[in-house]
């Protein structure tokens, strides 16, 4: 199994949310594909703390994380307050994200390096109920040489990953599949453009920009505030997958998603600049868009 790195090992970059262009044309992280529109039980956790130490226990089903996927929340979350604090990216808005893109990576169906298996893809983004977006990596990533699908837990279309896509376990892949690869970039591509996620209209942008829905951005949000209420761990493979979506279930676009998107916002563009650091942390369990390089900036006051 290849740990995380608790460091830089990986030799990804960080995006300095304030060194971004817009991207070429209008789009977002997903495409706008299909996603999940269930909504949390009214009854939340509501567990003051829980989330700050989550041990792997029983309880209110759809409170529970993988413990991969928790993992690779928070190291994402820590990683990028070391290098941008000003944008407060809360581990619970990567997790409001996974959910809906594709049920916390189909309810922590990975292997011991955090990769999605088997892959998750979206739908043909072929215009028929979704945006038109032709094939722009020669299917290296969704293995479509006709058009584009979104890719992995966090559901990046390839165009966009080429720009955002991490390696945040150090195993020399920036694979849209492997969580801790997605959840870092996700985060990254939330932070950008100067964004503090502590205001609600930073926030509010930041969703947005994943998926252009007003929809999409309440149950985000619906999401976020369930987990912040409290969460807990629970082995991979074991977490509550979702039915409902977006798109009414239609997959005649294509295979069968765990997570799919529809349309688009403005895509940020990263420029080149040094390191990330990765936090120091345990791997809980058993036991991340179309412009350039990301880059760290100095932190906002």
């Amino acid at each position: 199994m290849v740990q995380p790195p608790v460091d830089n090992a990986g030799g990804d970059r960080a995006v300095g949310a304030g060194d971004t262009t817009p991207a070429p044309h209008d789009g977002s992280a997903t495409g706008n594909s299909p996603y999940y529109t269930e909504l949390p039980t009214l009854n939340t956790p509501n567990k003051p703390g829980a989330s700050a130490n989550l041990p792997v226990i029983a309880g209110p089903a759809e409170a529970g994380i993988p413990a991969s996927v928790y993992s690779a929340y928070k190291r994402a979350e820590l990683s990028i307050r070391s290098t941008d604090p000003g944008c407060n990216l809360p581990w619970q808005l990567l997790a409001g994200i996974g959910k809906v893109e594709s049920g916390q990576a189909r309810g922590g169906a990975v292997d011991a390096n955090g990769t999605a298996s088997p892959p998750i893809l979206g739908p043909a983004l072929n215009g028929v109920g979704f945006a038109k977006i032709t094939d722009t990596d020669g299917g290296a990533y969704d293995g479509d040489k006709v058009h584009d699908r979104a890719v992995g837990p966090m559901q990046f279309i390839p165009s966009t990953w080429a720009t955002w896509g991490q390696d945040a376990n150090s195993d020399g892949k920036k694979d849209p599949n492997n969580i801790y690869d997605a959840a870092q970039a996700a985060g990254l591509y939330l932070c950008a453009n100067d964004r503090n996620l502590a205001l609600k209209a930073d926030l509010d942008q930041a969703i947005l920009s994943y998926n252009h829905s007003r929809e999409y951005l309440n149950t985000v949000l619906s999401w976020v505030s369930f987990y912040e209420r409290g969460t807990h761990q629970v082995p991979d493979g074991s977490g509550v997958l979702p039915v409902h979506r977006s798109d009414n279930g239609n997959r005649n676009s294509g295979s069968r998603p765990t997570t799919q998107p529809p349309a688009v916002p403005t895509v940020p563009v990263p420029k080149p600049g040094t390191p990330t650091p990765k936090p120091s942390e345990t791997h809980p369990g058993r036991s991340s868009r179309r412009p350039s390089r990301p880059s760290p900036r100095s932190p906002r006051r």
